[in-house]
């Protein structure tokens, strides 16, 4: 009978007696409160300074719409918000049709190196925008080697900022039209080759059909890209008055802050509107592949095939001309008179007394912004997600992480200015630091990453989570040994998107830097304002190559991930 006894209780240790482990929903709550309160702070709340100030005085009292009226009232003003409007839609009219048949190209054609050709087209966006404008300043400026071709035009003004901006924004779009393209069921182009359907009414009643929201999608994020850009126009657009250079001239040279405000807000309507649009889209959009669908193949057409490697070559050459010729240009030693090469123009103490120290902060930011700005939003993703706890929380914390998307660099970093520099905010020590370059950083490009996050998890049943509970096991320990190996690619992809974007951001930072936290991006933008064009060049350059450096460490890296960790993947 005594072997039938139960066991003893095992003691429990002494430094753990009286210890009460937390609840999962009071973890879970916590979290969900952390990260609202993280993005009320770093979104909600600077948009709202934003938004008083423009109803303000220069003494802060409330005014109503007379500044908007006084912005409508000026013509000077005015013609600023049409060029804006002009060049956003000239721009949006040239990249998309470039884009189209650029991506319909590598998804929907047997031609070959379609990866070396995907590649060259995405190299603008390891670079900051205005480099385009650098290469054009030596391509067609006032001693640039191809500057007959313009016939007497000057290239400072629309024709340069709409060039650079094609460039710019052009990888933007290939990006999503890929997507677009890439999933076709190929039972439809069978039925209609079967029936000897014309190839021009095929691509007419399939192809762009099942393409319109990628296509919709895309002019929107380019119409918004080219409205909001700063770089650009502050490079190359000379005496050509946009909105973006407007919001920077009235409040670094004008400190008029309240009409800075205002023309941040009216920056902010576009880019609310195309989100808006794009949302209603998607939501109207339907799965192009059921489960009986059959991947479209492509069959091998010569003359098809090598009229894309043609487009594609010169499209290709085009675009890394964009970014080579700021490179060479970086080792010439005196544009166009001594095309010797040197690397006199590296060294920056010459040119900017904060010499290298800018683009060793960009790295820090970018290293800082990686790291935080991962956990932050993979984690707020999961429990978002995974947790089951407070389902009104866990909604306003996403409706919080979908704002930044909506929400341009330069209206973000305005909105900073007036809400973290305010003197009655004790946030306001944080102002002009690494600190809230890293926050803005992280809030900037915080959608994208979230919809990453969100779109990882979704694959993953919640048959662990009901295990795991099943189990008594904390939804922490699952998140630690199950979701983050299982997510680990994704992972990697938020981190070096966070990295390079934070090398490139010139519009978000630009007001939000100060002495000791001027960063590669800024450096640029000042030295080309001081004349030093190819040092300008080569602090680019150096942006470009940490960029590229890093993205094929991810990529030696992800191979290490998905063939250690990942090898439950393969068959």
């Amino acid at each position: 009978m005594a072997d039938l006894a139960p066991p003893a209780p095992r003691a429990v240790p002494s430094h753990r007696r009286g210890l009460r482990v937390p609840s999962e929903n009071a973890v879970a709550g916590f979290l969900v409160a952390l990260l609202c309160v993280f993005l009320l702070i770093s979104i909600a709340l600077p948009l709202y300074a934003l938004l008083s100030k423009s109803f303000q005085s220069a003494s802060g009292e409330f005014v109503g719409l007379r500044n908007y009226a006084a912005y409508f009232a000026n013509p000077i003003l005015m013609n600023s918000l049409f060029n804006s409007l002009f060049i956003a839609a000239l721009s949006t009219l040239i990249v998309i049709p470039l884009a189209f048949t650029y991506a319909y190209a590598l998804t929907r054609t047997c031609m070959p190196a379609k990866a070396l050709f995907y590649a060259l087209a995405l190299l603008p966006l390891f670079a900051p925008s205005l480099m385009s404008a650098l290469s054009l300043v030596y391509i067609f400026g006032n001693q640039g080697f191809l500057r007959w071709m313009l016939m007497g035009n000057s290239i400072y003004g629309p024709i340069g900022i709409v060039i650079a901006q094609v460039t710019y924004t052009f990888p933007h779009a290939v990006l999503i039209l890929v997507t677009a393209l890439g999933l076709s069921d190929g039972r439809l182009y069978e039925v209609a080759n079967a029936l000897g359907t014309p190839k021009t009414r095929i691509f007419r009643t399939i192809t762009l059909p099942g393409a319109q929201y990628g296509l919709i999608s895309a002019t929107f994020i380019v119409f918004t890209l080219v409205i909001t850009d700063f770089g650009i126009p502050k490079v190359i657009g000379g005496q050509y008055n946009v909105l973006a250079t407007d919001v920077y001239r009235a409040v670094v040279g004008q400190q008029n802050f309240e009409m800075g405000a205002v023309v941040g807000m009216i920056l902010l309507v576009p880019a609310v509107v195309a989100f808006g649009v794009d949302r209603i889209v998607n939501r109207r959009q339907v799965a192009l592949l059921s489960a009986r669908a059959v991947p479209y193949q492509p069959a091998p057409n010569m003359r098809r095939d090598i009229g894309f490697v043609i487009y594609c070559s010169v499209v290709a050459v085009l675009v890394a001309a964009a970014l080579g010729v700021a490179v060479w240009a970086s080792f010439i030693r005196y544009w166009p008179y001594n095309l010797t090469l040197t690397t006199a123009n590296y060294n920056f103490p010459r040119f900017d007394p904060n010499g290298w120290d800018p683009y060793f902060t960009s790295i820090k930011l970018a290293v800082l912004a990686s790291v935080i700005g991962t956990a932050v939003i993979f984690t707020g993703a999961y429990i978002i997600e995974k947790t089951k706890a407070f389902p009104f929380a866990r909604g306003f914390a996403h409706f919080l992480a979908m704002m930044p998307v909506a929400v341009p660099g330069l209206v973000l970093g305005l909105g900073y200015v007036f809400f973290f520099n305010a003197p009655w905010n004790p946030l306001n020590i944080f102002y002009a630091t690494l600190t809230i370059l890293v926050v803005n950083t992280i809030t900037h490009f915080f959608t994208v990453s979230h919809i990453t996050a969100l779109t990882a998890l979704k694959q993953i049943d919640r048959e662990f989570e009901a295990v795991s509970a099943s189990l008594k096991v904390p939804f922490w320990n699952t998140f630690r040994r199950v979701t983050v190996p299982i997510c680990l690619p994704s992972i990697l992809d938020i981190a070096v998107y966070l990295f390079i974007n934070a090398m490139t951001t010139v519009s978000a930072v630009i007001f939000l830097y100060g002495a000791q936290t001027k960063l590669a991006s800024i450096s640029i933008v000042h030295m080309d304002e001081a004349g030093f064009i190819a040092a300008a060049a080569a602090m680019a350059t150096m942006i470009v190559a940490t960029s590229i450096g890093v993205k094929i460490l991810h990529i030696l890296l992800d191979r290490y991930v998905l063939a250690r960790f990942q090898f439950w993947r393969r068959k």
